[in-house]
């Protein structure tokens, strides 16, 4: 049979016609002399009714195709615009391609999260993780969308890499050594240590000085044995670059990404938007509204600091002057006095990393944190230390090493100039966007520490 695909899209066009449809059922209503097979056919979140007779050869065998089973499908398209679904498929012919059992794990019933997690090659076909995947796809195009039509280039950046780009240490090392002696990477496969990236944002700073405007969105990995809803062992980022721009025009492009990526959700995917709304997180549609219509906040630091002090609120952790934001300063901020997100900027350079551009102060860096409501922190970036000297400085005081940076640190020698960037978990915007509170549901094969199933 052949298999038509959007059969959702082109319905309006098929009424009367014969369509054939392959998919999985999700539940067989069957009934003495008729049944109903609900279908989904991937192609849309909704399922496809189909209605199969007792005329049909092989009734009897249609009425035992149990949950989860694969079928192929001809029939006629009716419409129904008077019933919950617009359309429905008269059966002529119905054939069992995979009969997924009694054992099937995945029945017509609310299942948790954490059972699914078990089943994570089966997830896909529930309803929620069918939305949160959809939902991934589109908002992995829209990134793409959204730099392509402002003539950025695409930057593949490596994943073996020989340097720490976050200064972090946390890193995962690649070898092909069984043993090691005295750690000695001269024999292993590149000649020396060699770990899977943290960050394209390195990489990506060289090629702004040749393409100007740049990103990257791409598999970043953490060493970090921190088991919270929001850390993974790997995750993908974006990481946009842009030569000439100072912090004031980097905050402009991040509010303008987010708003894109908020708009085509309402755009392409109202089904499964309705569905996070109702099923995931009441208010959700109201809250991304928000993020829509409403200009983003500008705060330094120190004024944020000031804000949460004045508020009278009791915080579990006090808020200071120099010191980081934890949670329950970024939802104060984001839900209760600004009902907005808010860019939290020149914060104070002991807390941040070494490549971020010094102000005037001498006591903050050129930085910027984008908060946002539920989610906290989205957005992280800076402007970058272009200047030679302040930047070798800066390193020597945090007791680093330039092996394996040589070459960016150069760069500054080498016709460099004012640069920005920002960083944006994929992860956390689906998580943003869903309203979905944990990570390991929005990564299709989740890897976080002591779990690389499948």
């Amino acid at each position: 049979m052949k298999t038509i695909i959007n059969l959702v899209r082109e319905i309006e066009t098929l009424e009367g016609k014969t369509v054939h449809i392959g998919g999985w059922v999700r539940a067989n209503r069957a009934q003495k002399e008729f049944g109903f097979l609900q279908v989904n056919d991937g192609t849309t979140l909704n399922h496809i009714q189909v209605v199969y007779e007792s005329q049909l050869d092989n009734f009897k065998d249609i009425q035992k195709i149990g949950v989860g089973s694969s079928v192929e499908v001809e029939g006629v398209v009716v419409l129904t615009p008077d019933r919950l679904q617009p359309f429905e498929i008269k059966a002529t012919k119905v054939l069992l391609i995979t009969e997924a059992g009694e054992n099937y794990p995945i029945q017509p019933k609310r299942h948790s999260r954490e059972f699914l997690r078990e089943v994570a090659h089966l997830r896909p076909r529930t309803n929620l993780f069918n939305a949160v995947f959809r939902t991934r796809s589109v908002m992995s195009y829209a990134i793409h969308e959204f730099f392509q039509q402002r003539d950025f280039v695409h930057v593949h950046t490596p994943i073996f890499t020989g340097n720490d780009g976050e200064g972090a240490g946390e890193m995962f090392t690649v070898t092909t050594q069984k043993e090691f002696k005295n750690n000695d990477f001269s024999k292993d496969f590149f000649g020396k240590h060699i770990f899977l990236t943290v960050t394209g944002q390195l990489h990506a700073e060289a090629y702004a000085q040749a393409f100007r405007n740049v990103y990257t969105f791409g598999p970043t990995f953490r060493a970090e044995k921190s088991n919270t809803p929001k850390h993974a062992s790997e995750f993908w980022m974006i990481e946009p670059e842009m030569a000439f721009t100072n912090l004031e025009e980097l905050m402009d492009v991040a509010e303008a990404m987010v708003k894109h990526l908020v708009k085509t959700l309402f755009d392409k995917l109202p089904a499964e938007l309705e569905l996070f709304d109702k099923f995931v997180e009441k208010g959700l549609k109201q809250r991304l509204e928000v993020v829509l219509n409403k200009p983003f906040y500008r705060i330094n630091h120190d004024e944020a600091i000031k804000i949460l002090i004045d508020s009278g609120k009791k915080f579990e952790n006090t808020p200071k002057y120099g010191g980081d934001l934890a949670t329950e300063h970024e939802k104060y901020l984001t839900e209760v006095h600004f009902d907005a997100p808010v860019f939290v900027m020149n914060w104070p350079k002991d807390i941040k990393a070494f490549y971020m551009r010094q102000n005037e102060d001498k006591k903050t860096v050129a930085a910027m944190d984008l908060l946002v409501a539920k989610s906290g922190e989205l957005i992280g970036g800076s402007q970058r230390e272009e200047r030679f000297d302040l930047l070798e400085a800066r390193m020597k005081e945090l007791n680093m090493h330039s092996e394996g940076i040589e070459w960016y640190i150069n760069l500054r020698k080498l016709g460099g100039t004012t640069s920005s960037g920002f960083g944006l978990g994929f992860e956390r915007l689906i998580m943003f966007v869903t309203g979905v509170e944990n990570i390991r549901d929005v990564i299709p094969f989740p890897r976080t520490p002591r779990n690389c199933d499948y």
